[in-house]
């Protein structure tokens, strides 16, 4: 199994060329979306941007996109907003939005109602969607605070999904590996950056793309 990965597009239409590319090139069999498609746009800019994709696109909202991101298209992309899918024989688990943030955007959770949303559909070994990280992983504001969700990385802790994947934190780019899951937060799509997912037989690797790759 091959897919693209992106997240935190915030609106920029330009990028979509070069994910499109991308999945072409590397011959990605579907698209996975993190969030934050919009910058505090609407549904409808949500589902403008999503029908251009050119692969199969399943996605979740982030902290910046309306509340009705996920009924809102779902005629253009698979939601998986607090659902989870077979894909290839994996069990995929989404949840958007984020944790509670100082900004107030507006798709934020409780951490209760992450650990409500999630605790139903997890299974072990899922492959895991969410637009906030696990505390303590990929999680790092610049000041080197922690700013990633206590109930995701409880969750994670208790079902080990072999990739849980986010996005939020725009800084906190990279691949780790901890206790059998991948971690992957792909960087910014406005500023040029994705990832190629492969995942057979199990084991998981991440070809991180940046801005300047073409």
């Amino acid at each position: 199994m091959r897919f693209l990965l992106f997240t935190d597009l915030h609106q920029k239409a330009s990028v979509i060329d070069k994910i499109n590319d991308m999945a072409e090139r590397h011959g990605a069999e579907f698209i996975v979306c993190l969030g934050d498609v919009t910058d505090m746009g609407t549904v409808e800019d949500a589902r403008g941007i999503l029908s251009k994709l050119n692969r199969k696109v399943y996605a979740i909202p982030g902290n910046c996109d309306p509340v009705d991101f996920p009924q809102g298209i779902s005629d253009v992309a698979v939601d998986m907003h607090g659902r989870a899918e077979e894909i290839g024989g994996l069990r995929f688990v989404g949840l958007g939005g984020s944790n509670i943030t100082i900004f107030g955007t507006p798709f934020e959770l409780e951490e209760e109602d992450i650990t409500d949303a999630l605790e139903g559909i997890s299974d072990d070994g899922m492959v895991l969607m969410t637009h906030a990280p696990s505390y303590g992983i990929l999680d790092q504001i610049p000041s080197g605070q922690s700013v990633g969700s206590p109930a995701i990385r409880e969750i994670v802790d208790r079902y080990h999904p072999i990739l849980a994947m986010s996005g939020h934190i725009h800084e906190a780019i990279g691949v780790v590996e901890t206790d059998g899951t991948v971690f992957v937060n792909p960087g910014p799509a406005k500023d040029g950056r994705m990832a190629i997912v492969d995942i057979t037989d199990g084991k998981v690797s991440v070809e991180l793309i940046g801005p300047t790759d073409h």
